[in-house]
């Protein structure tokens, strides 16, 4: 009797648990108000870029932050990073290869708490690919020369393009433009 009970107890306290769980990623999701790293969808399926490096050279290159962030498909939290409020003249370049992917020109405020861009500098610069993880789908941005993972483009920015192409500040590089 002692037993039965006992089990009773131990599947009236577990069945939450058993019935009820939720995945790390739906958690992770429903606790934070901005998107985590993403572990599926590897970079760039299918796609070969110009220039290939191991893990281990880019993390010789790169900050422990960057390289979650660009290589891993990361994000960095809103409003935290480097360039979100930054309103220098000059070029947004890829932080892993220097390929120049954004003007300061097409940059604008969107309150998403990421730097936002209504185009890149050119088309070439960037690919693209459905991004179906956190349980939406989304289009993924890389720099078309190294793959680095740079963040999201909706369909809810300004004219002319109605793009915003929201970038990690940690994937990012900036260069001034020098005064004459």
């Amino acid at each position: 009797m002692k037993f039965g009970i006992i089990l009773l107890l131990i599947l009236f306290i577990a069945s939450p648990l058993l019935f009820f769980s939720v995945s790390g990623e739906e958690k992770a999701a429903s606790c934070d108000a901005f998107p985590h790293d993403k572990t599926s969808n590897k970079k760039g399926e299918g796609m070969s870029f110009q220039i290939q490096k191991s893990d281990k050279d880019w993390k010789g290159q790169l900050t422990p932050e960057q390289f979650r962030i660009t290589r891993e498909k990361g994000t960095e939290r809103a409003f935290t990073g480097k360039y979100y409020a930054f309103k220098g003249d000059g070029v947004y370049k890829c932080v892993c290869c220097g390929n120049e992917l954004f003007s300061s020109d097409t940059k604008y405020e969107s309150g998403s708490g990421w730097p936002s861009y209504w185009a890149p500098i050119d088309e070439d610069k960037i690919v693209t690919e459905t991004d179906t993880t956190l349980g939406m789908t989304r289009t993924e941005i890389m720099c078309a020369k190294c793959g680095a993972h740079l963040g999201h483009v909706f369909e809810d920015g300004p004219k002319p393009t109605g793009l915003r192409y929201c970038v990690n500040s940690a994937s990012l590089d900036f260069e001034g433009e020098e005064e004459e």
